[in-house]
């Protein structure tokens, strides 16, 4: 008996196990139908229903890109969210560090209170929370700071 005339064909030798279990379905159909007229049959009215889901599949696979891209955007919009919510927790700690050591200390050394209470804390402010580093702002902070100094220096601390 020839393997034509055989109704269970030998395994095919391959090492994809894809290729491998579609030959094994396909000879399941064949024995279970009774021959392979009767597949070739069945296979032609499946062969709409495979062209559709190939249709299916390769929309989907046209989508993917953009659908990497919304997830990209989606998890970058999550890590700046992340960053602006760190920066402002961040910058209140330090404000009110610097509001309060200015307070601490300005019956002690009151330059030091205008430096931690004045231009540097509002510079400091300026460059962690809202992300703004201008050089404009930059002098305008050093120079209303240097006015500052000045103006506390000719200034007596009160006697004990």
């Amino acid at each position: 008996m020839s393997t034509e005339n055989s109704s269970a064909a030998p395994a095919p030798r391959g090492d994809d196990p894809m290729v491998l279990a579609g030959l094994e379905i396909a000879m399941k159909w064949g024995q279970a139908l009774g021959g392979p007229e009767q597949l070739k049959i069945a296979l032609e009215a499946l062969e709409p229903q495979l062209q559709r889901e190939h249709q299916m599949r390769l929309k989907q696979l046209e989508m993917l890109p953009a659908k990497m891209q919304q997830h990209a955007r989606e998890a970058r919009e999550r890590r700046q969210d992340s960053l602006k919510m760190v920066s402002l927790i961040v910058g209140a700690i330090l404000s009110v560090a610097m509001l309060s050591g200015g307070v601490y200390v300005a019956k002690d050394a009151p330059w030091l209170a205008i430096l931690l209470c004045g231009p540097s804390m509002i510079g400091m402010a300026l460059i962690i929370i809202l992300r703004r580093h201008d050089a404009t702002v930059s002098k305008a902070v050093a120079d209303t700071a240097r006015r500052s100094l000045n103006a506390a220096s000719g200034v007596q601390p009160p006697a004990p």
